[in-house]
């Protein structure tokens, strides 16, 4: 198979559509001719952005259910989605959660996604794996937010049910909208066309000031408060390199059509060093390597007063291509230059064809497969950085070291536990076990 071939056909892995000619099977047709039924699990700021969103394509849907670990999410939530309806003119027809389908608790999701005909997944990354695979036990369409899983044992769950989902003929949308997005799409076309040559070298950065901290309540249990505070812990974020840098990372695969196979690099806590920042890094660099030789050098840091950078860059035999939308010759004549001032928000796209898909019974929609690669490659950078070793892809898929709790209980306690002043243990380079 010659590279353009190759290139195409591991393009699907880059995360558009798969579409075949046979329809839907019986089963797994929205409830109403016309009608389509939502149910969101976890009602935070992406799983309401993303209700919003669904509620704003132009098939008929109606938001049915609604499921969080938490009430006063939930509320939130509803009054954000009430307001957003509001102002965007969407009819309030739309929104139709009675009281008695907003679940709560561990189990919630269980309660919302037989009710529905497509759920919308967007509790934190470390209950991935369990919603996906209830989703399509019950034969339900899926949007879900990336990443898809914390660790490996995660990620493998994710790729088992994807075969399912294929099996099923169900549509499956990850968040990685990147893939949405029309200068990205053009700008990938004419990298894996060889606009640039072969691709020698990539850069990808996410580095920005940080996001949010919850501050731990009187009364909380352990639980309650990882829960709260999930950003900063790995069972449910996987840190910052898996929650944010994610998306380019999966460019980065997008472009070369595939993944790395190691990964090397380090990390650490510099400047977010409090009790209140968990067990992650501030701080990761990455050297990743691909099967023909190629690097791709990684950069993401929540560090503030520092140079911000949320980017891809790519360096190739005949030419650059300094940012998404912009293909030059080394000597600075443009060849791609995409003006995106108009183009569509992408995350709004992803709904879009979501729903138009699935309202003509067409299967098109197979992003899991590539979710879960982009998002061991993030896991196998931290792995790298936190042990200080080389990690092959091979051995970091095949990792059981299982970050979950052995229960879901408010009472139940998390691997990663603080010491006496409050404290979590850091992951230490040349100690921490990570395969």
């Amino acid at each position: 198979m010659d590279r353009r071939k190759f290139v195409k056909s591991t393009a699907a892995l880059g995360g558009a559509s798969l579409l075949l000619d046979h329809p839907l099977q019986a089963m797994v047709h929205h409830s109403v001719a016309d009608e389509i039924k939502i149910a969101v699990v976890g009602c935070g700021g992406r799983g309401t952005g993303a209700a919003i969103q669904a509620l704003s394509t132009k098939q008929n849907v109606k938001l049915v259910a609604m499921a969080d670990a938490f009430a006063d999410r939930i509320e939130e939530s509803v009054k954000a989605i009430h307001k957003e309806m509001e102002e965007s003119g969407i009819p309030k027809s739309k929104f139709a959660v009675a009281e008695e389908n907003k679940f709560t608790g561990f189990e919630a999701y269980k309660k919302a996604i037989p009710v529905a005909d497509v759920v919308i997944l967007a509790t934190p990354p470390g209950f991935r794996p369990i919603h996906f695979a209830e989703a399509i036990a019950k034969n339900k369409q899926v949007f879900m937010e990336k990443p898809v899983a914390t660790d490996a044992v995660g990620v493998r769950s994710v790729l088992e049910t994807a075969e399912k989902a294929k099996a099923k003929k169900l549509n499956v949308v990850v968040g990685l909208q990147r893939h949405y997005q029309k200068v990205y799409q053009r700008w990938v076309e004419a990298l894996q066309e060889g606009a640039i040559g072969e691709i020698t070298a990539s850069r990808v950065y996410w580095n920005d000031a940080g996001v949010w901290v919850k501050e731990r309540k009187p009364g909380m249990t352990e639980m309650e408060y990882q829960m709260r505070n999930w950003y900063y812990f790995n069972w449910l974020c996987g840190d910052h390199i898996c929650e944010q840098h994610i998306h380019n990372l999966d460019v980065g695969n997008w472009v070369k059509g595939g993944h790395p196979v190691s990964a090397k690099g380090m990390g650490g806590r510099q400047t977010r060093t409090g009790k209140e920042f968990g067990e992650i890094y501030d701080h990761f660099t990455i050297e990743y390597e691909y099967a023909d030789g190629s690097r791709m050098y990684s950069q993401c840091r929540h560090t503030k007063g520092c140079l911000n950078a949320v980017t891809e860059q790519f360096d190739g035999t005949a030419g650059v291509a300094p940012r998404p939308g912009l293909i030059q010759t080394r000597k600075g004549y443009v060849l791609l230059k995409h003006d995106d001032k108009n183009d569509a928000n992408p995350y709004q796209v992803e709904h879009d064809v979501l729903f138009e898909a699935i309202a003509k019974n067409e299967y098109k929609f197979a992003d899991a497969e590539n979710g879960a690669m982009a998002t061991l490659t993030a896991i196998m950078g931290r792995m790298a950085a936190y042990s200080g070793q080389l990690i092959e892809w091979d051995k970091a898929l095949h990792s059981n070291i299982n970050l979950q709790p052995d229960a879901y209980t408010w009472d139940a306690k998390p691997k990663s536990l603080p010491d006496k002043d409050g404290f979590y243990e850091i992951p230490m380079p040349g100690k921490s076990i990570v395969i």
